[in-house]
């Protein structure tokens, strides 16, 4: 039963550095990188559809995007649903294939950027904080033996410290990334 607890802790704490990841690589570090595109919504036969159901994305070069929709009629609605992402990309349309030159980033923009990428680890090492926080009253429920009970909570601390380092070395490995020119 106990075992459950620590296995749900785990499971759940995965899941809190996929997500750091996944949030990592929305940013962009100045190289394409398809997933930039994943938030983008393109209304299409007036159903709000996401890009990349409606398209291939490929990268080409190493700072170029090229999106091929499957329906070329779509391009227009493509085109404007990037437009005002906000994302600072700037379509340009052929009539077959939107192509986007992602901009050299300044170095006020890499620091921007940079104070993103921490502020995201942050969020991920508050989740893992949460999750530790709900697997020690979950462990408190149990009522074991005094002994066994800290174990179990120092078991879950040890997870907690693993996943923090790890979300460090992601952190460095993204902060890198963004500053090298």
């Amino acid at each position: 039963m106990n075992d459950n607890v620590i296995k749900t802790v785990k499971e759940k704490m995965e899941k809190a550095i996929q997500n750091v990841e996944k949030r990592f690589t929305t940013v962009r570090a100045g190289r394409a990188n398809p997933s930039s595109l994943d938030g983008i919504v393109v209304p299409y036969y007036g159903v709000d559809t996401p890009l990349k159901q409606l398209a291939t994305i490929s990268v080409p070069e190493a700072r170029q995007l090229v999106i091929k929709p499957f329906d070329r009629s779509c391009l227009a609605a493509i085109e404007k649903a990037i437009l005002t992402s906000n994302l600072g990309y700037t379509p340009n349309n052929d009539g077959e294939t939107i192509r986007i030159i992602i901009p050299v980033l300044t170095e006020e923009r890499r620091r921007e950027l940079t104070k993103q990428v921490k502020a995201m680890a942050e969020e991920g090492k508050v989740a893992i904080r949460n999750i530790r926080q709900d697997g020690n009253k979950e462990i408190e429920r149990l009522e074991l033996p005094e002994d066994e009970e800290k174990a179990k909570m120092k078991e879950i601390q040890d997870m907690v410290n693993e996943y923090n380092k790890e979300i460090e070395e992601k952190l460095k490995e993204k902060e890198e990334e963004l500053l090298t020119v």
